[in-house]
């Protein structure tokens, strides 16, 4: 009875042992043989790998086609944080400390930029906004031999990547900064990610760069290209075995400016001259040297708005932000002691215009009742309620025309137009909607509002109206009424400011408005919109919104836009008065107050038109302006804290109108001219299929 029992125990288990191998069997026939394909695909999709691969930004040029801002490789060190996350702690700390030591980046900041953007401990500016499969950079413009260690070496550096990647790169042609105009790039925010993920918008990811300021930024959609990505196979510990597909990008668009870069030369150069003269001549006012703290050039073509040349200073390098930028450098470019360089004075900066406002306070005033054989006294000074209004070094000139008042710049002359509107319409003074034809006048001129250049962050300028002082009072009277009840005033002059502004600030006095017919006061203009107003004299009185594209170009060559001259508005007033002021700012460089600059300048053939000023400030050194023109171009030219128009401005400008038209002594010669031909071509650069640029053909062609 044991023998059976023993035997039937040992058939048991075998039937069990063979059902259980069978079962086996069947799951396993399963696996490999009926969904074998599933799981297969399940395998491979979870060792494969997005990876974005950024396209070249487009480049942009001069209107010559001279790279302005090209593209350059650069050795860049990532960290595959897939890699690092399968790390002891201990292992991610050595490898993050040796890669630190070798690329001369602190190990606690290669910490901070492997944080994904948004997540606990994340950095805003540091952290990174890419793919979480993305490896990360962390070190940008590193040595070759640097690169060279990390890929020889992958035994000592898992998980780190050395590869070249395209950043941008500024030619620099005949040394041009150009930094204003260019703008520069920064890698975009999580917000703007979100944004463009909301939007549908696949020309930018997590790792873009973005234009912050000028061009980069006005055209960045044009630019920036679409971004190709490629998928990669990778181990179990991440480690990538091979491509497995990829999309490719579409490289940026070539971005075609208005600039010529020899004449932005020549007017870099003259501007850094004209400051670093200023600054070293002594000012009798003030009984110490100019300080010369910023300046603005504006060349702009008088019959399109486009902006020829544009120059500001203090300025920047623009590569200072390719690769990232430091806490120092970026500190620098908002300090008020470094002059503030990201400011570009010419479309940003706004400053009291001086008696470059006169002619267009002429045109209002013939438009209004006075007329071209109006005389009016140039005394040395005018009473003008409880003040003294004086001429401009106490000059004195007797009974003359407004052509004259121009030419010699003679304040009490305009003073005297300016108190006669107030007596005639304006004398009630808290009425805020009195007519002021000057006000009305200078609004036509466009002043007082953006001109609508494609650059972005323009300022709009200032025009001290009855609207404008009744706005400012109702903002600041709280602030002056306690200066004045508490005592508080730093010195004499503003305890009786603020006293008399907590009682009366918002009233229109006469006195505002002799200040405003010679632009001093708290009227402010930017250099553009001074230049764009000059232009307006020059062709007649259109009004063009400056323009610094001219047109986009495909990577292949072709036109894909053409940026027309786009006219905005047209000076209300007659041919008549816009003529006799040309005809009389003619006189300025011939007889009036550019005359002793521009002696020995061939005036009968190069038909210059000229204003100077010199805008008093309160408690500072006098702006120096002047503002140029002919038929073809508008030179305006900016100097703050520098003394008179002539003085300082006049030499440059001059400089300026020679390299224009190729000027030597007395002789004109446009084979010697900065632009061939001495005008701007109507035409674009041939783009050549081997990627070279060529010249514009001189022929005329016609606008899209």
């Amino acid at each position: 009875m044991a023998t059976r029992s023993g035997r039937l125990r040992l058939i048991v288990i075998q039937a069990l042992v063979f059902s259980l191998f069978a079962t086996l069997f069947a799951r396993l026939y399963y696996l490999q043989v009926v969904g074998g394909d599933e799981y297969h695909a399940q395998a491979a999709s979870q060792s494969v790998r997005d990876i974005v691969v950024q396209p070249q930004r487009g480049l942009i040029v001069d209107d010559m086609g001279r790279p302005l801002v090209a593209n350059r490789t650069s050795w860049v060190v990532s960290v595959d944080r897939t890699v690092l996350g399968k790390m002891t702690d201990h292992q991610e700390e050595l490898l993050l400390e040796r890669v630190a030591g070798v690329v001369g980046v602190p190990a606690a900041t290669i910490r901070k930029k492997l944080v994904t953007c948004g997540e606990t401990g994340s950095v805003s500016g540091v952290c990174w906004n890419g793919s979480p499969y993305q490896p990360v950079p962390i070190a940008t413009d590193v040595d070759q031999s640097v690169a060279l260690r990390v890929l020889e070496q992958p035994e000592d550096y898992p998980g780190v990547l050395a590869e070249q990647q395209s950043v941008r790169s500024y030619p620099r042609p005949f040394g041009i900064n150009l930094a204003h105009v260019l703008g520069y790039l920064s890698p975009i925010t999580e917000a703007e990610y979100d944004k463009a993920q909301r939007d549908g918008d696949r020309s930018v990811n997590g790792a873009s760069s973005v234009g912050r300021a000028g061009v980069e930024k006005e055209y960045d959609r044009w630019l920036r290209g679409m971004p190709g990505y490629k998928s990669v196979a990778v181990d179990s510990m991440g480690r990538v075995l091979g491509d497995d597909s990829e999309v490719q990008g579409q490289p940026g668009d070539t971005l075609v400016t208005t600039i010529d870069a020899k004449v932005q030369s020549v007017v870099e150069r003259q501007l850094a001259l004209a400051i670093k003269t200023a600054r070293a001549t002594y000012d009798e006012v003030t009984h110490k040297n100019y300080v010369a703290d910023s300046g603005a050039v504006v060349v702009m073509e008088a019959r399109t708005g486009r902006i020829v040349a544009m120059a500001s200073q203090p300025t920047y390098d623009p590569g200072v932000w390719v690769g990232g930028i430091t806490k120092k450098q970026l500190a620098r470019l908002y300090s008020a002691q470094a002059g503030n360089p990201l400011l570009g004075r010419a479309t940003q900066g706004q400053f009291a215009p001086g008696s470059t406002w006169k002619p267009i306070m002429t045109v209002g005033a013939l438009n209004n009742g006075f007329s071209p054989d109006t005389r009016l006294d140039c005394s040395s000074g005018l009473q003008v309620g409880n003040r003294w209004f004086k001429n401009y070094e106490s000059a004195s000139y007797g009974s003359i025309t407004f052509a004259q008042a121009l030419q010699l710049s003679c304040d009490t002359f305009f003073y005297r137009v300016g108190l006669h509107f107030w007596q005639k319409f304006g004398s009630d003074e808290q009425d805020v909607d009195a007519k002021d034809p000057l006000v009305t006048e200078a609004k036509d001129f466009g002043f007082g509002s953006e001109t609508g250049i494609d650059l972005p962050g323009e300022a709009s300028g200032r025009i001290a109206d009855r609207h404008w002082k009744l706005e400012y009072w109702r903002a600041m009277k709280g602030y002056y009424c306690r200066m004045d009840a508490k005592g508080t005033a730093p010195s004499p002059f503003l305890k009786l400011f603020a006293h008399e502004f907590c009682l009366e600030g918002s009233y229109y006095r006469a006195g505002d408005a002799v200040n405003f017919s010679i632009g001093q006061g708290d009227t402010m203009v930017t250099p553009l919109q001074l230049a764009r107003a000059y232009a307006a004299l020059s062709n007649g009185g259109t009004l063009y919104a400056p323009r610094v594209a001219k047109a986009i170009v495909s990577p292949e060559g072709t036109v894909l836009k053409r940026f027309a001259p786009q006219p905005v508005g047209k000076v209300d007033a007659s041919p008549a008065s816009l003529k006799y002021v040309d005809t009389a700012l003619q006189g300025t460089p011939k007889v009036g107050t550019l005359a002793w600059r521009f002696g020995g300048f061939p005036l009968d053939r190069v038909k210059i038109r000229g204003k100077t000023g010199s805008a008093e400030v309160y408690g500072k050194q006098s702006t120096s302006w002047v503002a140029s023109y002919d038929e073809d171009y508008v030179v305006v030219m900016m100097v703050s804290q520098a003394g008179t128009g002539s003085g300082t401005s006049g030499p440059a400008v001059r400089a300026i109108w020679e390299a224009l038209y190729g000027i030597d002594g007395m002789d004109v010669r446009p084979t010697k001219a900065a632009i061939p031909g001495t005008t701007p071509p109507p035409g674009l650069p041939v783009f050549m299929k081997d990627g070279s640029i060529l010249p514009p053909a001189r022929e005329t062609e016609k606008e899209d």
